[in-house]
């Protein structure tokens, strides 16, 4: 199945949840549709647990088979397999790129490392799924640094992980750590997803 490229903030509202981070999709917060205020439909307990993986995979703007390989691989790891899960998404190239302000959103960052805009360690990858190690310098390559969407994007950000430090005249990132459960999205209940895999 392919990347979903339909209409974001349908699936926002669906979700109940900001897929761009903004928030401005959930002024209404009810499912999109002529009879969505109106719906009080209970979901089953496989609906919550599908609901939840829905949630976690277009955050991250996987496919379904990207997003369960990487499922796989967090269980063969040693602690908790939920939060080794998400810990991996937070250490895809597109999402720090993401969260270091390079870009507004997950699906503009994406897109800033398939043009070949970002570097690792000074080497350019055009693979939004390359997994960054620890300690690993992610920045723009020196003909990207005076992109307008990239300046913006560092213009509004508010916000910058303690995982990550960032050298404003190096236009640098740094991945330091691994991120800590609190520091992950807080809306997401990563043991319905266990539970969902495990059926």
């Amino acid at each position: 199945m392919a990347r979903y490229t339909g209409p974001r903030w349908k699936l926002s509202r669906r979700l109940g949840i900001s897929l761009s981070g903004t928030g401005k999709e959930l002024k209404r917060p009810y499912p999109p549709g002529q009879h969505g205020a109106n719906q009080r439909r209970k979901l089953s307990e496989y609906g919550i647990q599908l609901q939840e993986k829905q949630k976690l995979r277009f955050m991250y703007g996987l496919n379904e088979k990207q997003f369960r390989t990487l499922f796989n691989k967090a269980g063969k790891m040693k602690g908790i397999h939920g939060e080794n899960f998400m810990k991996l998404l937070e250490s895809r190239l597109d999402n720090l790129v993401y969260r270091l302000g390079f870009a507004r959103t997950r699906s503009q960052a994406r897109q800033l490392v398939v043009h070949g805009h970002i570097t690792v360690n000074g080497k350019k990858v055009d693979r939004p799924s390359f997994k960054v190690s620890l300690n690993d310098a992610i920045s723009l390559r020196e003909k990207s640094r005076n992109l307008t969407i990239v300046k913006e994007a560092l213009a509004e950000r508010s916000f910058l992980p303690e995982y990550l430090t960032f050298d404003e005249n190096k236009m640098e990132g740094t991945f330091s750590r691994l991120p800590e459960r609190d520091e992950l999205p807080a809306e997401i209940n990563e043991r319905q997803i266990v539970e969902f895999y495990s059926r």
